[in-house]
């Protein structure tokens, strides 16, 4: 176990500032290397700083104490950005909670790392089969992880700046293809009324490049890895449709349709008519319907070749590994399974509810409402990042290749380097076997 850690926290992204953590984790979890005092549990979650989702946490501890005289559950909150390095440090330490929530695509590494151990949520009102496939975090078959929400990206546009260029306005049914999307944005630059005809937030960092813009290479046809096994990039990554997305992508920055590095938050911008087309997520969906009411168009992902594809897969909650009290953890797990907190953590968030049933109760989200085609979208279009250990490094590769075919660099190149350092990854880590 320790030399496992040891190694995944070689590979992570966040081992940069982790040793220096190690002595603050300590103290925020008592001493306690198992993450319970008795039937006391402690429960970390990186809502510090989000009040809206962390009341919906600790209005979960606060009903499950009050439910049963037997555990405790007591709440720990970090800030988002120093979250990751926390658990790997606290892991390394063998110093992590019982109770803990995880970003989607990393459940496979901190399941491989030994930071976490599957449950068993069966008997719990919500069955696993009524939830959005992205928000169950499995690995090698086994349940680590579950969410109550997930969220989607979509095309946010203005209907009647569509029409005043004569551009058909996509549906699910007919989504736009490369050349339409391609004709679209020319005709919207050539206009000169934009600063960019398109915002596709480049401005943003880490995660962000995966998940906005890796499901696209997938609609091309390409993808991050062979997910047939896991072990190769080469070949994938930097194939023929792979390379024929990264001349598409370094192509809009060359034509001057998105910007090289846009604003950190480039809403303000789409909000106020500097861009005509934004990919974006549903989490700003009620902003912008504020700004333009019936005017606003949500619409589906490009059709590359592939079909239309968007990222999946958003915070979920396990249980650690070094957890002396199992039962309990499994308790809380079990407990916070009930369509009302589905329904809470969606309306406290603006995010899309995990179940079907929890959409019914969110207004908007409901069958016929102005947002449940993003519900859609998570249903008939969304990937999950490859469920591999190796993914927080791919992901790091990505965002630097991605980035660098923005700033001019050869297609080939750029993402033929990303695959070979990935290849290297995995054979350095002996394919993440075991």
């Amino acid at each position: 176990m320790v030399f496992r850690i040891r190694r995944l926290a070689m590979a992570s992204v966040a081992v940069a500032s982790a040793t220096t953590l190690v002595a603050g984790c300590a103290s925020g979890s008592g001493g306690s290397t198992s993450g319970a005092d008795g039937n006391t549990l402690t429960l970390w979650t990186h809502n510090a700083g989000n009040s809206a989702e962390l009341d919906v946490v600790k209005k979960i501890i606060k009903d499950f104490n009050g439910s049963q005289d037997k555990y405790e559950v007591k709440l720990q909150a970090f800030p988002q950005t120093d979250y990751n390095s926390s658990v790997v440090a606290a892991a390394s330490a063998r110093k992590l909670p019982c109770l803990l929530d995880v970003d989607g695509p990393n459940v496979a590494n901190w399941a491989w790392g030994g930071y976490l151990d599957p449950i068993d949520v069966s008997g719990s009102e919500v069955p696993l089969t009524d939830q959005l496939e992205s928000t169950v975090g499995r690995y090698k078959d086994k349940l680590y992880a579950f969410g109550f929400y997930d969220v989607s990206l979509a095309f946010f546009s203005r209907k009647s700046v569509l029409n005043a260029y004569d551009i058909r306005i996509p549906t699910m049914d007919k989504p736009w293809t490369k050349a339409e999307f391609d004709a679209a944005l020319a005709k919207l630059k050539k206009s000169g009324k934009f600063d960019y005809p398109l915002e596709m937030g480049t401005g943003g960092t880490g995660e962000w490049w995966s998940y906005g813009y890796s499901p696209q290479l997938q609609s091309f046809g390409g993808d991050l890895i062979d997910r047939g096994d896991h072990k190769s990039a080469s070949g994938t990554l930097d194939g023929k449709n792979s390379v024929e997305w990264g001349k598409w992508f370094s192509s809009l920055a060359a034509k001057g349709y998105i910007a090289k590095k846009s604003a950190a938050d480039p809403n303000p911008d789409f909000l106020a008519g500097k861009s005509a087309i934004h990919w974006d997520g549903s989490w700003n969906a009620a902003k912008n319907a504020d700004k333009f009411g019936d005017d606003l168009a949500i619409l589906p992902p490009v059709d590359f070749g592939d079909g239309p594809k968007i990222g999946g897969a958003s915070w979920q909650w396990a249980m650690s590994s070094s957890c002396s009290n199992k039962e309990g953890a499994q308790a809380w797990l079990k407990f916070s399974r009930q369509n009302k907190y589905f329904v809470d953590y969606a309306k406290a968030t603006g995010t899309l509810p995990a179940t079907e049933a929890a959409s019914q109760q969110v207004e908007g989200y409901e069958p016929g409402g102005k947002f449940n085609v993003l519900v859609r979208f998570a249903r008939e279009y969304a990937q999950v990042r490859p469920v591999t250990p190796a993914y927080p490094y791919i992901s790091t590769e990505f965002e630097k290749a991605a980035k660098d075919l923005l700033a001019g660099a050869d297609p080939e190149e750029a993402l033929g380097q990303a695959a070979k350092n990935i290849d290297n990854n995995l054979k350095t880590n002996d394919y993440y076997s075991g």
